[in-house]
């Protein structure tokens, strides 16, 4: 026994260290694939999506508060990648750890499911682990950014927009894609596989040319996300915004398409109002489909207990109902032991 719970012991540090390891692993990678598209807003360099936003609250909420110091780890290894180590650096580092916490607290106060399938999972990941929480790191990063005269007061209000809306995306679009993908079991379902790949066909088409097309296609999407989240629900209308809004966003950052003779302000707030309205689109739809699909199945499981239990029950009164007889005697007596009925 002293053996056993020497080698639990001896295990637990482990488990937690490469679990500090791993999530600040995805932090890092997700970070270099957000800092291969960027913008420039009044002379700060922003991403219109930041996945170690997203990644980060969907760590938390899968593996729970004590995954905190991998994402403090991922995100100064981000920071030495950037910069050198400086307290405007650290600032901006505790910034970005606090935020996802803070939208991590605030969920589970709520009474977040990760299974996303009620209406108000997807309302609260929305107002409180994205816009809520997020005001956090857009507010340092934005403030060290004016403390250290890197920008100048004008442009601070649109600074911190694009760092704030960069950061909610990023919980919008990944962590709900990552909390889907925890719950995946193999072997896949193959219903409807037919049309899940006419619509992946689709949409590799249609996207692309809304994305890049010098008229102004974006609507388009909107059709494919509803078709999506009708008939696959979260793993559909999920699958379909995050392709969207990589291709809307490579899009704008190379100026081509609808963005190609807007201005850099207006190239930021096009694609964040695009990225934004599809995102809600694509987690609320989906969340409330997914609600009245549990709750039919709910009902119609009610209706079958209730049909079996009618059954038990019409059963039980006929195995204890004493059998009828047709006079018991020759005679034409009754049981009852009133005289017989003559028939004239």
């Amino acid at each position: 026994m002293a053996a056993v719970v020497g080698s639990q012991d001896l295990r637990t540090p482990v488990v937690v260290a490469l679990q500090t390891l791993a999530v600040a692993a995805c932090y890092y990678g997700s970070a270099q694939l957000g800092l291969m598209r960027e913008l420039v807003v009044e002379g700060a360099v922003v991403t219109p999506i930041w996945p170690p936003t997203g990644v980060s609250v969907a760590c938390l909420l899968l593996f729970g508060l004590r995954c905190w110091p991998g994402i403090a780890l991922g995100a100064f290894f981000v920071i030495l990648s950037l910069t050198t180590l400086t307290p405007s650096a650290l600032a901006v580092l505790a910034g970005n750890t606090a935020a996802p916490v803070v939208g991590y607290l605030l969920l589970r106060r709520a009474g977040f499911r990760t299974d996303l399938a009620r209406l108000r999972d997807g309302l609260a990941l929305v107002f409180l682990g994205a816009f809520t929480a997020m005001l956090i790191s857009s507010t340092i990063g934005a403030g060290i950014l004016i403390a250290t005269d890197r920008i100048e007061w004008p442009g601070f209000w649109a600074v911190w927009l694009a760092w704030w809306v960069g950061d909610a995306m990023g919980v919008l679009i990944v962590t709900p894609v990552l909390l889907l993908l925890s719950r995946v079991r193999l072997p896949l379902p193959v219903s409807r596989w037919k049309e899940a790949a006419g619509l992946a066909v689709i949409a590799c088409c249609l996207v692309p040319l809304a994305a890049h097309s010098s008229v102004s296609l974006l609507f388009l999407v909107y059709p494919l996300l509803i078709w999506a989240a009708l008939r696959f629900q979260l793993a559909g209308s999920l699958t379909c915004a995050l392709f969207a809004s990589v291709m809307t966003t490579v899009a704008a950052t190379d100026r081509v398409g609808p963005f190609e003779r807007l201005s850099r302000i207006e190239v930021m707030m096009k694609l964040q109002a695009f990225n934004g309205a599809m995102a809600l689109t694509a987690l609320i739809l989906s969340a409330v489909i997914t609600e009245q699909i549990y709750t039919r199945r709910s009902v119609e499981r009610a209706c079958q207990e209730l049909v079996e239990v009618l059954e038990h029950l019409t059963a039980g009164e006929t195995d204890g109902r004493a059998p009828v007889e047709d006079g018991g005697s020759g005679d034409g007596g009754r049981s009852d032991g009133r005289p017989p009925v003559t028939r004239t």
